[in-house]
């Protein structure tokens, strides 16, 4: 399992690394978004990843719910906080979000594993 997160984000590395290397002003404004979004702030990190976390799945995007998954593991959330995280993501997106919760609950047992 654990080299299903490594491939993840060796893939999500090299891929990150071309698309900057193109250096195309308005993707490079967008990545610097992202990253100073989820900075230190009036909210904790920890806080900001698991509204990152919420909207993913609401989104339906499995690489995000990944990223962000890892993000909160790192920043001190525990499986209980990512659970009860990921059940107001199913509450506000609907059953839909289920195959995604299920994608998110087997992620976060790779990365303890890990």
């Amino acid at each position: 399992m654990h080299d299903k997160v490594k491939e993840f984000n060796d893939y999500r590395q090299k891929m990150n690394d071309k698309i900057l290397e193109a250096d195309n002003k308005v993707i490079k404004r967008i990545y610097n978004l992202d990253t100073n979004t989820f900075k230190e702030g009036h909210l904790p990190v920890k806080t900001k990843e698991l509204l990152g976390l919420v909207a993913s799945a609401v989104l339906r995007c499995d690489d995000c719910v990944q990223y962000h998954l890892e993000a909160a593991m790192k920043n001190g959330v525990t499986k209980e906080e990512m659970m009860e995280t990921m059940s107001i993501a199913t509450l506000v997106g609907g059953t839909i979000v289920i195959p995604h919760l299920r994608r998110a609950v087997e992620y976060w047992e790779m990365l303890e594993n890990k």
